[in-house]
């Protein structure tokens, strides 16, 4: 069957990609693809797939290999965490912030130590799976302690005298809480990213590009809410003011004389500020709506 893509589905011409086979970022990489339009088949236990309709083809790895993949050329691409990257110390370029994955390394102690700031650390020993990052945060604020490297469940170490401390990713705290640790100090704050082999082809690059659009047009839209409120005519430039939109709002006379129906675009972070303003204002009937894509 001929596809009807605008793209050559030649293998050879695919951009190859590296995402987590499985853990926290599988999900959430495998959504980002398909909110970009590409079809990817995600069957049970398999370990490459190819996009119908993009010229893509995914590997599913470890999140600790896919760094390696990337500098060794196998992979082109990669969906993987930055503390992974940075811990791993290879030769790739982090070419976009994904905006998933959130998450901070950071160290934490028994919760009944008393902490005072980093140099409290001297002298202890240290569980962790990080310890290139460890090594640098210690180096950097001059503290000597005892790094000791494990694979797993970190929290557990204080407990059974293994270490004073952890070092280990953190998003809500539950863990540590529950394993009587409390967070001291943070090393990095982390999210997925996009790397890329810096040894990418020409060809391979443009199709990183137009995957790069469709990953900054999707992240554009999670990141801002469409608008819809009627305003009065003789508040409408007080309004007009609070909504800066994408250039300028978009203003359509009601069949009501005297008022205005507005539209724009707000920013996530800016929402209920400029939502609590514009009721100030006199604005009535006010709609929020998602943005599925964004394009600017």
């Amino acid at each position: 069957m001929k596809s009807t893509s605008n793209f050559s589905l030649e293998t050879g011409d695919r951009l190859k990609i590296a995402i987590q086979k499985s853990g926290r970022l599988h999900d959430d990489s495998m959504r980002l693809l398909k909110e970009c339009g590409i079809d990817v088949s995600n069957g049970v236990n398999k370990l490459k797939s190819e996009a119908s309709n993009f010229p893509l083809e995914v590997y599913f790895l470890r999140d600790d290999d896919i760094p390696q993949y990337v500098e060794d050329a196998v992979a082109d691409i990669g969906f993987v965490g930055e503390n992974v990257v940075y811990e791993k110390e290879k030769a790739v370029d982090v070419v976009e912030k994904l905006g998933f994955g959130k998450c901070r390394l950071s160290i934490a102690v028994r919760r009944e130590e008393a902490y005072d700031k980093v140099a409290s650390l001297n002298g202890k020993r240290i569980a962790t799976s990080y310890p290139v990052l460890v090594k640098k945060f210690l180096d950097s604020n001059n503290i000597t302690a005892e790094i000791h490297e494990i694979s797993g469940s970190v929290e557990i170490a204080p407990g059974i005298g293994l270490a004073d401390a952890i070092c280990d990713l953190v998003s809500s705290g539950s863990t540590l809480f529950m394993n009587g640790l409390k967070e001291s100090e943070t090393i990095l704050q982390s999210q997925a990213v996009l790397i890329k082999s810096k040894t990418l082809a020409p060809a391979k690059q443009l199709l990183l590009n137009k995957l790069l659009f469709r990953i900054q047009s999707v992240k554009k839209a999670r990141n801002n809410k469409y608008v819809l409120l009627n305003a009065p005519n003789d508040n409408l430039q007080q309004i007009i003011s609070l909504l800066p939109g994408m250039k300028s709002p978009t203003v359509l006379p009601l069949a009501e004389e005297g008022w205005s129906s507005v539209h724009s675009v707000i920013s996530e972070n800016e929402f209920w500020d400029i939502i609590e303003k514009l009721r100030d204002a006199g604005a009535q009937g006010i709609l929020v709506v998602p943005i599925e894509k964004m394009i600017i």
